[in-house]
């Protein structure tokens, strides 16, 4: 958990993207939007489903540095939520 935990805070986005990640946090239902984001059925547990998040995270934002035509703002600020949303949760459980 640490590992990820670490991960997570060392995650240098702009301003904004975190921003609005922080206002839909909120709104996280892992239920409804886990499955949604992963395109798969949600993981039990939070730490694999953090690790796929990293993963499609550090995608996004390779897209968005070479400003592709196939970034997409509001997909990079869902996986955002989820990730925030998941780090939650697993802090919960602890």
């Amino acid at each position: 958990m640490t590992d990820l935990m670490t991960m997570l805070q060392n995650l240098r986005r702009p301003r904004l993207l975190i921003r609005a990640a922080r206002h839909g946090v909120e709104e996280y239902r892992r239920d409804l939007h886990l499955a949604r984001i992963l395109g798969i059925s949600a993981p039990r547990r939070s730490a694999p489903a953090m690790m796929r998040l990293m993963e499609i995270e550090a995608e996004l934002n390779t897209a968005r540095l070479t400003e592709s035509a196939a970034y997409s703002v509001s997909r990079h600020v869902d996986v955002l939520i989820a990730l925030m949303g998941e780090a939650r949760l697993l802090r919960a459980a602890k």
